[in-house]
């Protein structure tokens, strides 16, 4: 160990910026050196060069936010369009979920892990209530990549499985399970070998997903489950040919397979409805979700599945599933209890679907203005994604509309694609911001390659 004494003066040093009304010019720039020398030093070497806010003409520190803006240390302010990849869908700071959090904290922050904790109840019943079908039996956890491995555990436990199914391009997350379900060779490559009894098959096409199940049951194989992203969100915002979802139901249920829909970034009301499986009427066995489940204030995310999945083993053994020491907390569920109300209060679904509609007809006529420079445009409510002539390309345009004030970033670690998932607070005067400062990046980009 340092020093104590010089550890807690440094400690004092931050806490006071914390703290702090108004930060000194001094004090900004002491923060803006000290965060780029502690990444590099103390975080992930090699991460700020993935950064556009320091391959611009000079670092942006984040230090505050409200509605649809980030703000940096020195006033710089972005619309934000990239939205934590879909965390922001209440909007920054959102203040009703803020109040509710705030009070929660005067009486009780975390659990003590023995006691009942009346929130999580709660939460459980008002998840029950919006999701679709059956779905009723809810376990809640701390990030996307752990409620995938929940609902890639329960699937075997329900079903005596032991295969996958899932797709190429998907995305479910990094941890081990949930990197093995990925369908990108450069996240599942330096990691290999993973869990080994998957088949990854064509995203969009329900009969190579009947194949694969066929195929493995015709050998002696059991299947637990198909895990698929009812739009598939880093691998481009792909969205799948309509009825592909119901003829995967179909499949599932012919075949004795668990369906799980991540719904991670998709769903709690983002792509125009709340789930985006109920534009297609189409109930999964399992389904995870989180992202802006706690409503851009607390980190919660978690699995519902129908209570035929929930089998006597887990009923006689309830550890057997998980037990995250974090998992449900007090703290964390009045976020997502507000955040619920929130979204049913104020059509949150309903905003995404028609602000969409607007941001994405502003994005296709830059594509008819700019045709050498952008490849596509797709997407449902605001998860909108712009496809670019190429990767480098790309990028060209997302510096150049962060350079304007506009936050978005690339999928696939590229940027060929870039998204747009804006918070459903967006104004109209905002979007059009957006389209116009994107007009002006696209010109620059046009120029900079000759296209």
């Amino acid at each position: 160990m340092e020093n104590k004494k010089t550890i807690i003066n440094e400690l004092d040093k931050v806490l006071g910026y914390i703290h702090s009304e108004r930060l000194t010019d001094k004090e900004k720039k002491t923060i803006t050196q000290d965060t780029l020398d502690y990444f590099d030093n103390y975080v992930s070497p090699g991460w700020l060069k993935y950064r556009k806010s320091v391959s611009t003409n000079a670092a942006v520190v984040e230090w505050s936010d409200h509605d649809s803006v980030c703000t940096g240390l020195y006033g710089e302010e972005f619309i934000d369009c990239l939205g934590g990849f879909g965390i922001y869908t209440c909007g920054h700071r959102n203040p009703e979920i803020m109040d509710t959090v705030k009070a929660q904290l005067e009486h009780q922050a975390l659990h003590s892990q023995e006691l009942l904790d009346p929130l999580r109840g709660y939460l459980a019943k008002a998840v029950a209530d919006i999701t679709p079908g059956e779905l009723k039996y809810c376990f809640f956890t701390n990030g996307g990549a752990e409620a995938v491995e929940m609902a890639l555990k329960l699937a075997r436990i329900a079903t005596g499985g032991r295969w996958y199914i899932s797709t190429v391009g998907a995305f479910h997350g990094k941890s081990m399970g949930a990197i093995s379900m990925g369908g990108k060779s450069t996240y599942r490559v330096p990691y290999t070998p993973m869990v080994q009894q998957v088949q990854h098959v064509e995203y969009g096409c329900a009969q190579d997903v009947y194949k694969a199940i066929h195929n493995l049951q015709a050998v002696g194989e059991k299947v637990a489950a198909v895990i698929l992203e009812p739009i598939q969100g880093e691998a481009g915002v792909i969205v799948p040919p309509e009825g592909y979802l119901a003829q995967v139901r179909k499949i599932c249920d012919e075949t004795g397979v668990a369906l799980i829909f991540d719904e991670i970034q998709c769903g709690m009301g983002r792509t125009g409805t709340m789930w985006r499986c109920e534009a297609e009427g189409v109930t999964p066995d399992i389904m995870t979700y989180g992202k802006a489940f706690g409503g851009g204030i607390m980190p919660i995310t978690g699995i519902i599945c129908k209570p035929s999945m929930w089998n006597q083993e887990l009923v006689d053994n309830p550890w057997l599933l998980g037990s995250p020491t974090f998992g449900g907390n007090p703290i964390c569920c009045s976020a997502a209890l507000a955040t619920i109300k929130y979204m049913l209060e104020h059509d949150v679904p309903g905003q995404c679907r028609e602000k969409g509609v607007y941001l994405k007809s502003g994005l296709e006529q830059l594509r008819k203005k700019y045709p050498t420079v952008i490849h596509d445009v797709r997407g449902v409510g605001l998860m909108l994604a712009v496809e670019f002539c190429t990767s480098d390309v790309g990028y060209s345009v997302a510096k150049g509309m962060f350079s304007r004030g506009v936050l978005t970033a690339g999928t696939l670690v590229n940027a060929k694609c870039v998204r747009f998932e804006p918070a459903a607070v967006i104004t109209k005067e905002e979007m059009d911001q957006v389209i116009s400062r994107m007009d002006a990046a696209l010109a620059d980009t046009q120029k900079e390659f000759k296209l």
